[in-house]
């Protein structure tokens, strides 16, 4: 309970300083600053897979599997980077809603911060009972692995056209019926007072669309970690690091989004690889390097697949231009 309650101390104390120090005056996150606090982001996180390292060598911490220093490290880097690459849909879909709603750049790190803190609830309550179930039901294990499998294949031969809408979303038309809308916006509020009546502003609404769309992302990559490893903390831990650099990651990519276009088939094969290790797990031990050594790859070689991709659509524009 001790190194949990110092944990959540952490991310309050970094959630605390982001909001009333670093962004206390709200203005726009140009790409230099957002690279800034995305190496900031990525270097804690690899930093505290050496607390991990330390933590899994004491009896500070639970550890039922009787994990090896070692091998508790390299399985928090691994659910790290799953969690962050996954992440990439979360990010398109987050651009798609602050252009619908017309969230002003100056302001959509507010709307992202109290975003994170309803995600770190929700993941909490869903890795929470996703690790009951596995421990309690092992036969689950295959269940996630062919839900993981099935994911991987759906998005194979999605429609590049199935584009989300918020305003015509469940979530946008429910919310209509609970509390009056406004296209209005008056700098950072959620709510303002219109006729006497308190009406959400669109901050408030793409806030509540990110909320849920980050409910049903996380359906995805929960199951993903767990066939990783089971343990709540490394789970948990790894989980909440990725979505804390999700803010700067996406101010670092929001104006290069469609440089990464291609991105889909490195989650369709971390996907695909996560749920096979699932199925397979009775008969395949597959080794905590070669599932990090995996997944490191698979994400870099997408990365690098998408550049060059929007390098030759560049060139190929260009070329017609000048036709």
């Amino acid at each position: 309970m001790i190194v949990w309650i110092l944990f959540f101390l952490l991310v309050f104390i970094i959630l605390a300083l982001d909001l009333g120090v670093f962004n206390k005056n709200p203005h726009i996150i140009s790409t230099k600053e957002a690279s800034k606090w995305t190496a900031i982001w990525v270097t804690l996180s690899f930093l505290f897979s050496g607390v991990i390292y330390w933590l899994y060598g004491t009896d500070l911490i639970n550890n039922p599997n009787h994990l090896s220093q070692t091998n508790a490290s390299l399985k928090f880097i691994t659910g790290y980077l799953i969690e962050l690459s996954l992440s990439v849909d979360n990010i398109f879909v987050i651009a798609i809603i602050f252009a619908s709603f017309k969230i002003p750049q100056k302001y959509q790190h507010r709307v992202l911060f109290w975003g994170i803190l309803g995600a770190i609830i929700f993941r909490g309550l869903m890795i929470t009972f996703g690790v009951m179930i596995i421990n309690k039901f092992t036969w689950t294990t295959y269940l996630f692995g062919a839900f993981l499998l099935f994911t991987a294949v759906k998005m194979l031969f999605s429609k590049d056209d199935d584009e989300f809408e918020p305003k015509k979303s469940f979530v946008y038309k429910t919310l209509g019926k609970i509390i009056p809308i406004t296209s209005e916006h008056d700098k950072e509020k959620f709510f303002i007072t219109i006729n006497h009546k308190k009406a959400a502003t669109p901050l408030f609404v793409a806030l509540i669309v990110i909320e849920v769309m980050d409910v049903l992302f996380a359906v995805d990559s929960v199951p993903a970690i767990l066939a990783i490893t089971s343990d709540p903390f490394i789970v948990f831990s790894s989980n909440i690091f990725a979505i804390l650099g999700l803010r700067s990651m996406y101010f670092f990519l929001a104006n290069m989004l469609e440089k990464f276009s291609h991105l889909e088939y490195s989650l369709i094969a971390i996907l695909s690889f996560v749920g096979i290790k699932m199925l397979a797990h009775d008969f395949i031990e597959i080794p905590e390097w070669a599932s990090l050594t995996f997944i490191a790859v698979a994400l870099l070689a997408g990365v690098l697949f998408s550049i060059n991709k929007a390098e030759e659509e560049e060139e190929t524009k260009a070329s017609r231009d000048e036709e």
